[in-house]
């Protein structure tokens, strides 16, 4: 039987929030974009036109991939983070809105600085490096990453949002420190993997089946990132750069307590919108060193 588009959306957001997705108007709509092939704007203009048979079968097979732990941002390949479209592949964790509070606080630190050098280290997809670099046209970018193919997912969106002047892609390792002559920073930003290797088994499967465990996995305590940051990562900061840290749940005392040892002030940490505390930032005062 013929269906409209806007009945074959409305039936599936409703087949989603009864499988208890809380974002399943997103999720709907953005199913039936991908599968119809139309612009958020085009659905809009065609939801009283009938669907074809196979398109409504090729958007009713992603929905059962949906529902069976497939992630829809790895279903349509794009995410949109901080007002970005942002290009998504299984290689790059999905951008949250949670990790927006990060890059909030970055660009309300940095924005009125003319010329400040931003690094994002464990950049991922580059999401937190590329809104603060839409945000803060004095800002330069330099997204530091391992992942060849989170490389590429940063080249991608680097381009994509006409941002290729003022940010570059870089390999690093944050575990072993930073690459010569990589110059200083007025603002270091990092969400690094911070799951404790215990927990990685009892992720949802949306999380442990489908995202990369290299982006997930923060050692035993989840704390190996936020140690070698602070511990090997001070030389490209100078007195006054900020160091912002996205943390997992319960994590902030820990992080807040291993910055001041390092010399770092003014710190402060700031909840997600719900109420978790999901931010760690601080000012450096002065490098400590370890004897």
């Amino acid at each position: 039987m013929a269906i409209t588009y806007n009945d074959l959306y409305m039936d599936i957001r409703q087949i989603l929030r009864k499988a208890g997705i809380q974002a399943a108007t997103l999720e709907a709509r953005e199913l039936v974009c991908f599968g119809a092939g139309k612009t958020r704007e085009q659905l809009l203009r065609d939801g009283r036109l009938y669907v074809p048979q196979n398109v409504e079968e090729e958007i009713q097979s992603l929905v059962q991939r949906h529902l069976a732990g497939e992630p829809v941002a790895y279903l349509i390949g794009e995410w949109e983070f901080y007002g970005l479209p942002l290009d998504i592949s299984e290689q790059v964790l999905i951008p949250r809105s949670d990790t927006e509070v990060l890059a909030e606080l970055a660009i309300g630190q940095l924005q009125e600085q003319e010329d400040c050098r931003v690094l994002d280290l464990c950049a991922g997809s580059g999401c937190v490096g590329l809104a603060i670099a839409s945000q803060v046209p004095g800002a330069r970018v330099v997204l530091g990453e391992l992942s060849e193919g989170a490389l590429r997912i940063c080249r991608q969106n680097i381009r994509r949002n006409g941002l290729s002047g003022r940010v570059v892609p870089y390999q690093m390792d944050v575990l072993a420190g930073p690459p010569a002559h990589l110059g200083e920073f007025d603002c270091l930003v990092c969400n690094p993997p911070y799951i404790p290797t215990g927990d990685l088994a009892g992720l949802d499967n949306s999380v442990r089946d489908y995202e990369p465990h290299m982006a997930l996995d923060g050692g035993e305590d989840g704390l190996d990132f936020y140690r070698a940051v602070c511990e090997k990562w001070l030389d490209v900061l100078h007195p006054g750069s900020i160091l912002c840290f996205e943390v997992g749940i319960g994590q902030a005392d820990s992080v807040l307590r291993l910055m001041r040892t390092k010399g770092f002030g003014d710190l402060e940490i700031l909840p997600d919108p719900a109420g978790i505390p999901r931010v760690v930032w601080g000012r450096l005062y002065e490098t400590v060193y370890q004897s």
